[in-house]
């Protein structure tokens, strides 16, 4: 059930890098990106999705719309597209999963609630030349137990 959760979270984290590109139109935050397993390090037990791409294409100050693609371990394909205001509330992403953010300087921070209390806290920050973004995240389950996370994406 965890491992079900935690597939939200990666999507949800697609909402959070998008929200993260609405103080520029020309935001280092817009574009495709895609997950480096070899650099990330997965909650012990977590399986890595054999894919995971997710596109920026708006993010404004008042809209930021992506798509994310996911194959699973176990080879199903999720795919799922976002539209959501920037106002930094928290926005539903389905199964009871919400997810607000905000962005100070150039780093960019998710707080992620699931509907059983589970929560995951990501920081995400770009390389210097902005062709790789390093997301550090805490996952807390809902009776506590906590376990920290890498994901690194590679700009496609």
């Amino acid at each position: 059930m965890q491992r079900h959760w935690r597939i939200h979270i990666v999507m949800g984290l697609c909402a959070v890098l998008a929200a993260s590109s609405v103080w520029a139109g020309g935001s280092p935050f817009v574009g495709r990106w895609h997950l480096n397993k070899a650099q990330s390090t997965l909650p012990p037990g977590e399986a890595a999705p054999n894919d995971f791409v997710h596109e920026i294409s708006r993010a404004d100050d008042s809209r930021v719309q992506w798509a994310i693609t996911v194959v699973a371990a176990d080879g199903r394909s999720y795919v799922e597209t976002f539209d959501a205001t920037a106002s930094g509330a928290a926005h539903p992403l389905g199964n009871g999963t919400t997810v607000s953010f905000s962005l100070s300087g150039d780093t960019l921070r998710a707080t992620f609630r699931g509907p059983a209390g589970q929560s995951d806290v990501q920081t995400c920050t770009l390389s210097p030349d902005q062709k790789q973004m390093t997301c550090r995240g805490i996952l807390t389950g809902a009776k506590g137990p906590t376990v920290n996370y890498v994901d690194v994406y590679d700009r496609m």
